[in-house]
C-alpha cells in the first residue's frame, strides 16, 4: 500500500523544478519561513502550530519585474509579504489593463488554485518581497493545517470581494466620484492592515491609477486638484492626506456630476 509523501518532501521537489523559473525574474533570499510565521501573516489563528515543520522561500522582486505572467502554467500561489504589486491583462490589441493592487497579506496567483492558467499577470510597484507556496502539496499542506486553510480560504473570500468593489467603481459617470470611490476603497484596504486610513502613500503612479479606473492621465490630476480645492484632500506627489473622509465618502457615493463651478463639471459639488 502506498504511503502518502510528506509536505516538506513534495514542497523541496516542486521548489526545484521550479527553481529556473523563479530565477528569471525573482531572487531567492535565504531567509525562509514556518508554517506559523506563514499563518500569522495571513491574520490567522497560529496559536496551534508548531514552530519548525514545512518552510516556505521567500522572493525578492524587484520593481517593475514581473512575478507571474498572464497565462503562464498555475504552480505556484504567493502571499505578500512586504511591498506592492499591480495585477494586469493583456488585450489581444497590446493593450495592457490594470485590473487592480495587491499589498501585504494579499495572495497573488489565488486563480491558479482553480485552473490551470493564471488569468493575469502581477508586476511589482516597488522593491517586494513574496513567500512561495507551490500549489502541489497545497491541498494536504491545507488538510493538515486547519489554521492555514482558513486564512486562505478567508483571504480568498475578502480579494474576491474587493475585486467586486471595481465594478462599483467604474460604475460612477464622473471622474472626481469615480477617483473618491478608488480613494475610499484604498482607505479601507489600509485600515484592515493597521496602517492609517487618512493617511495613503501611493505606490502606484497616476497612469496607472488612470489605466486602473478607466480615465486619462490628464483627467486623474484634474480630479486630484479638484478634489483639493474642495478641501477633501492634500496632495503632495503621491503623498495623499485625506482632510475630510465625511465629505470624501459622500462624493463616493455620487455617481453623476451636476454642478458647474468655474467651467469645469464638479460631480461631487454641493
Amino acid at each position: 500500500m502506498a504511503t502518502a509523501m510528506p509536505v516538506a518532501t513534495v514542497t523541496n521537489a516542486v521548489n526545484a523544478v521550479n527553481a529556473a523559473w523563479f530565477v528569471r525574474r525573482t531572487e531567492v533570499e535565504t531567509l525562509q519561513v514556518d508554517l506559523r510565521t506563514l499563518v500569522e501573516l495571513l491574520g490567522g489563528d497560529a496559536g496551534n502550530e508548531p514552530r519548525g515543520g514545512e518552510r516556505f522561500a521567500v522572493h525578492r522582486v524587484a520593481r517593475g519585474a514581473t512575478l507571474l505572467h498572464e497565462s503562464a502554467h498555475a504552480q505556484t500561489l504567493f502571499v505578500v509579504q512586504t511591498g506592492s504589486f499591480k495585477s494586469v491583462k493583456t488585450a489581444e490589441d497590446g493593450y495592457e489593463h490594470v485590473l487592480g493592487f495587491a499589498w501585504p497579506r494579499d495572495l497573488i496567483g489565488y486563480d491558479g488554485l482553480y485552473r490551470e492558467h493564471y488569468a493575469f499577470g502581477a508586476v511589482a510597484l516597488e522593491d517586494s518581497r513574496v513567500i512561495a507556496l507551490p500549489m502541489a502539496g497545497l491541498t494536504l499542506l491545507r488538510q493538515r493545517s486547519a489554521a492555514l486553510d482558513a486564512a486562505l480560504q478567508a483571504l480568498i473570500a475578502r480579494q474576491l470581494a474587493h475585486a467586486g468593489e471595481i465594478a462599483e467603481v467604474m460604475s460612477a459617470v464622473a471622474a472626481d466620484a469615480r477617483l473618491a470611490r478608488f480613494l475610499v476603497q484604498l482607505s479601507g484596504r489600509m485600515a484592515e492592515r493597521g496602517q492609517s486610513p487618512r493617511r495613503l502613500l501611493l505606490r502606484m503612479n497616476r497612469r496607472d491609477i488612470a489605466n486602473h479606473l478607466g480615465l486619462a492621465h490628464e483627467t486623474i490630476s484634474r480630479s486630484l486638484r479638484l478634489l483639493c480645492d474642495r478641501g477633501w484632500l492634500r496632495v503632495d506627489n503621491r503623498d495623499i492626506e485625506i482632510l475630510d473622509p465625511a465629505e470624501l465618502r459622500r462624493c463616493a457615493r455620487s455617481t453623476r456630476g451636476a454642478a458647474e463651478e468655474s467651467g469645469q463639471a464638479l460631480a461631487c459639488a454641493a
